[in-house]
C-alpha cells in the first residue's frame, strides 16, 4: 500500500511563493517517477511536472515552465514543487501522483497509479 501525504498549500500574494511538499509512505517501489497535477473549479485536472525519482529528470507544462521547480528528498523519501511568481490563475487545488511503471514521465492522469488527497493553493491578486 502506498500513500501519498502531501502538505505546504497556503494563501499567497500574485508575485509570491510556496513550496508544497509530497512524502511518499508504505511499499517503496525500485523505479517510479512522482507527478504534480493542478484542479480549478470547473475545470480539469492538469498537468504541471514531473520527475524521475532514480535520475532525477524532469519536465512541466509550459504554463509553469521557469517558475515552477520539481526536486526529491532522498532521505525524506519526499517530492517538492517550489513554486515562484505565482500568479492569479495558479490558484488550484495540488495533487502529488506516483508512477509505479515509470518508462517515461507521463503527464496524462492515467499514467498515474496511487494519488494524494490535494492542497489548495490560492494566489491573490
Amino acid at each position: 500500500q502506498v500513500r501519498l501525504v502531501e502538505s505546504g498549500g497556503g494563501l499567497v500574494q500574485a508575485g509570491g511563493s510556496l513550496r508544497l511538499a509530497c512524502e511518499v509512505a508504505g511499499h517503496i517501489f525500485s523505479t517510479y517517477a512522482m507527478g504534480w497535477f493542478r484542479q480549478a473549479p470547473g475545470r480539469e485536472r492538469e498537468f504541471v511536472g514531473a520527475i524521475g525519482w532514480s535520475d532525477g529528470s524532469t519536465r512541466y507544462a509550459n504554463s509553469v515552465k521557469g517558475r515552477f521547480t520539481i526536486s526529491r528528498s532522498y532521505t525524506q523519501n519526499t517530492v517538492y514543487l517550489q513554486m515562484d511568481s505565482l500568479k492569479p490563475e495558479d490558484t488550484s487545488v495540488y495533487y502529488c501522483a506516483i508512477d509505479t511503471n515509470w518508462i517515461d514521465l507521463g503527464t496524462h492522469e492515467h499514467d498515474y497509479d496511487y494519488w494524494g488527497q490535494g492542497t489548495q493553493v490560492t494566489v491573490s491578486s
